[in-house]
Formats: C-alpha cells, sequence, structure tokens
C-alpha cells in the first residue's frame, strides 16, 4: 500500500544532495541534511530543512558512518533515507540496517544490492537472464597460477578485475602472459585495499571499446521499462569524463534490443528503483554484459532531458509504494543531451586535484543549459571529498545543437580561485574524434598529453593588434574636447552628470 513520505534524509553531500532536495521541495517532502564537520556551510545544508552534524571531515567517521546516519533519522523523525550515489548508496547491509529501522531505503532491495555489487554474481544473473557475457573465468581465480590457465583459455589480452570492485578501481589490462604476476599481485592489493575484498576474476580485454549503459526503473509490482542509452565511452582511468544520450552508434533495433536485454538482467534480481545495466560494446557491434549499478547514475540528466522525466522524484514516487508513472511504449526520446563532469582539477599537471576557496564564480545559463551544482561563490573546496564541483548539461535537437551550446556554455562559465577542467572539456568537445563520434575508452588517454594545445602565431599578433587598437581608441575617447577645455581632467568630465560646459 502506498504511503506519504513527509520528510526524508538525504545521506550524501554536493551536488547530488542538492539534486535530490530540491526535488523533494517541489514534491512539497521536508528534507534532512546530514553535514560533516567540514561541510557546516555547504550548499546542500543550506538548502534542507533541517540539517545535523554527524562527525568529523573524513568520509569513514561521517558520510560513512551509518549507525550516525541512522540516528540523525531517528532524532528527526524522518521516515525514509535517499542516499544519492556514492558512499552507502551500493551498501547492502545498509540498506538492510535502514529496513530494519521501520525506514524506507529509497533504492533498491538489500538483495538486490549484493548480488549485482559482486561482479560474479552480477554475471552469472545475467547469464541466466540471456544476456551476452564477455568470455572470462567461470568463477574467482584465487592465485596466479589460477589466473594463467584462465587466460590461456580466454587469450590475451585479459582485464584483472575485482568481484568487488566498482567506480573504475581494481581493474588491469594485462596484455601477456610476462606481465601477469605483477599485474595480479597489484590489483589485487588494490582490491583488497579500496574494498576489503581481495577476490578476482579476468575477462577478455576488448580493444577499443564503447561504454553503453541502459537506465532502468523498476516498481514493487514487477513493472520495469528501459529509457535507453548513454554513450559514456569517453572515460579516463575507467572514471567517466562526458557523457551523452542517446548514442550515436545505436539505432532504434539496438536499442530495443539492448533494453530489453536490461529489463530482462533487472527482472533476473527482482529489481526496484533506479538502476543501470552497462553494457561494452565491440568494434564489431556486438555488445556485452558489463556490470549493474543499483542506484541513481551521476550522469542521470541527459536521459531525463532527452526522455522527459524526472528520475529523483520518480525514485520516491515507487519508495513510497507507486506503481512506475511510465509504460514502455510511452517512453520515447526526443533530442540530444550531452553531459560534463566539472572538477576542481588541473587537467595540465596530471589532473592534480585544485583545493581553495572559490573566490569567483558565474554558471552559464540560455537555452539548452541546465546546471547541476553543489557549490557556491566563497565555499571551500576540501581535500577530504571527490573534487567534482557539479555537471553541467546541454540540450537541443540534435547532437550537433547539444554539442555547440554545451562549448558555448563552457566559455560562459567561469570559476575563480582554483583550477577546473572547464578548458580541458571544450578542448574535447572540439576535437575532430568527438564531433564525428569517433570514440571509445581508450580515447583521451591516447589524445590528451596533458599540455596546453600549440599557440597559433596568426592568433597571438591579431589579439595584439587588437588590443592596441582597443587603448588607442579608449584614449581618444577620453581626450579633452575644446567645448570642455583643456584643463579639466577627463575622468571627472566622464563622472560628471549632464551637459559639459566650461566654467561648471
Amino acid at each position: 500500500m502506498a504511503r506519504t513520505l513527509k520528510k526524508i534524509l538525504v545521506a550524501n553531500r554536493g551536488e547530488i544532495a542538492v539534486r535530490v532536495i530540491r526535488a523533494l521541495r517541489e514534491q512539497g517532502v521536508d528534507s534532512v541534511a546530514v553535514y560533516s564537520e567540514a561541510d557546516r556551510d555547504a550548499l546542500h545544508v543550506r538548502f534542507a530543512t533541517e540539517a545535523y552534524c554527524i562527525g568529523p571531515p573524513p568520509s569513514a567517521e561521517s558520510y560513512l558512518d551509518q549507525a550516525a546516519i541512522l540516528e540523525v533519522a531517528r532524532l528527526s523523525g524522518a521516515e525514509a533515507i535517499h542516499p544519492g550515489y556514492g558512499f552507502l548508496s551500493e551498501n547492502a547491509d545498509f540498506a538492510r540496517a535502514v529496513e530494519s529501522a521501520g525506514l524506507v531505503f529509497i533504492g533498491p532491495t538489500p538483495e538486490s544490492i549484493a548480488i549485482m555489487g559482486d561482479k560474479l554474481r552480477a554475471r552469472a544473473a545475467a547469464r541466466k537472464a540471456g544476456a551476452p557475457i564477455i568470455p572470462g573465468s567461470e568463477g574467482s581465480v584465487e592465485d596466479v597460477e589460477a589466473a594463467r590457465r584462465a587466460a590461456e583459455d580466454v587469450g590475451y589480452p585479459i582485464m584483472l578485475k575485482a568481484a568487488a570492485g566498482g567506480g573504475g578501481k581494481g581493474m588491469r589490462v594485462v596484455r601477456s602472459a610476462g606481465e601477469l604476476e605483477s599485474a595480479f599481485s597489484l590489483t589485487q592489493g588494490e582490491a583488497a585495499g579500496a574494498f576489503g575484498n581481495a577476490t578476482m576474476y579476468l575477462e577478455r580485454f576488448i580493444e577499443r571499446p564503447r561504454h553503453i549503459e541502459v537506465q532502468i526503473f523498476g516498481d514493487q509490482f514487477g513493472n520495469i521499462v528501459h529509457l535507453g542509452e548513454r554513450e559514456c565511452s569517453l572515460q579516463r582511468r575507467h572514471q567517466k569524463v562526458i557523457e551523452e544520450s542517446p548514442s550515436m552508434v545505436v539505432d532504434p533495433a539496438g536499442r530495443q534490443a539492448m533494453g530489453e536485454t536490461a529489463v530482462r538482467v533487472a527482472e533476473a534480481v527482482d529489481y526496484r528503483g533506479a538502476g543501470t545495466v552497462e553494457f561494452i560494446r565491440a568494434e564489431d557491434g556486438e555488445f556485452y554484459f558489463l556490470e549493474m549499478n543499483t542506484r541513481l547514475q551521476v550522469e542521470h540528466p541527459v536521459t531525463e532531458l532527452v526522455y522527459g522525466v524526472d528520475l529523483v522524484q520518480e525514485q520516491i514516487r515507487v519508495a513510497s509504494g507507486e506503481p512506475l508513472s511510465w509504460r514502455q511504449e510511452d517512453l520515447i526520446p526526443k533530442g540530444w543531451a550531452i553531459e560534463c563532469r566539472l572538477y576542481s582539477e588541473d587537467p595540465f599537471n596530471s589532473f592534480m586535484p585544485s583545493l581553495g576557496t572559490i573566490s569567483r564564480l558565474r554558471m552559464a545559463s540560455g537555452p539548452g543549459i541546465r546546471n547541476d551544482i553543489g557549490v557556491f561563490q566563497g565555499f571551500e573546496v576540501s581535500r577530504f571529498y571527490d573534487p567534482m564541483l557539479g555537471k553541467l548539461i546541454a540540450y537541443g535537437a540534435g547532437r550537433e545543437e547539444a554539442r555547440r551550446r554545451l562549448s558555448r556554455a563552457l566559455r560562459e562559465t567561469l570559476v575563480e580561485g582554483l583550477r577546473t577542467n572547464i578548458a580541458f572539456h571544450r578542448w574535447v568537445l572540439n576535437s575532430p574524434e568527438f564531433m564525428r563520434g569517433e570514440i571509445d575508452t581508450g580515447l583521451l588517454e591516447r589524445a590528451f598529453t596533458g599540455t596546453m594545445p600549440p599557440a597559433r602565431p596568426d592568433r597571438e599578433e591579431a589579439a595584439i593588434l587588437g588590443a592596441v587598437i582597443a587603448t588607442h581608441e579608449e584614449s581618444k575617447r577620453l581626450r579633452p574636447s575644446p567645448e570642455t577645455g583643456g584643463g579639466m581632467n577627463p575622468w571627472r568630465l566622464l563622472g560628471r552628470p549632464g551637459a559639459l560646459r566650461r566654467g561648471r
């Protein structure tokens, strides 16, 4: 039975917390923010109906502190918890604890999270659902020798992966048997450190693949739909940089095939809420199941713009016990959307995070532009968290219009006080490869050298000449005229109202 949720706790920070709080405002629902000591003056704290400090700056002592978050829910009288993305959003134990406390977890069931959070179990579920799977080891590889035998069966190059991995971590390409031992040791160590689970498996590495994901949504009545695909191939170190919807290489038949496959995978785990089924598309057009993310994605705005929906508000409705608002036949894509992630980092210095206070901030606007921002002028970017400031999204009737709008919006966006990746995004959007749509997951690693594009002498000379002419014209404008007299200061003349007469 549906229940009206009147107060929801947002267990996150930054732009996604602001995004969720805005959706709650629109539905007339009170919001409860949690924050660390470093985020006392953060934007999501300012936007929320109520806000509670849950600990020191380190995430492990604040945003990952399950007991502290549940205690705030109890004190505030919140009826549900929205986890956003990252932090505890894909933690099955947290989802279970939320439900055990008598609260609503705005996301899938703990069982679905647990299955899809384990890459080996996820592969097995996808295989059972009839999804194409990348050839790989049947199960985990416990040591180097087991990995060597599996790699010989699969064929090099291979990709070593952490079974509990995610976010681009715990992955390494191995191109020959001679590289395997050191790669296995390094990847296993990363997996143990990042996820507390050193279990590994391997699969064939597909050269120059595209990363394409399908947005799915389910309710508790067994209804599951897909909302088309997102092109997420532009990545750096397995982290997405620019996303768009739809994909240039997916035609209507391919969209239907991938969508139906994604729905079958979701049905295999009785999926509820928003989720994403991710695929690898080979150069020959074949696609393979990669993984499933049991949460809202960073790049969800491009789907919202192309399909005219609000995924966050739908999350809240479904969590309240209502059936899906959409039928599959009603979900028809229209137009094109492209998103870039704005980071406080220096692309021309190995993408090192840039810390400090935002001294000036101007966000782009105009036709087809959307800003999902989590900072403000005067905000201090902390070393404790991911340096993403927000997202800039452009929508157009077609891909080229969306691209031009996003390029224009990046020119209008101004962030002073620290370095950002704005210039890097402009370089990507205006690169020949991007404009032609000839992209893959390794393009940025191959094409971006980490240096500013070489200056064009003709443009430098034109800029210098323009500056000289502008200075000359300005000096003429400020020169005293016979009517005003030679002894009058031109700055005083410009500052006086009305007609200028001698002797006044």
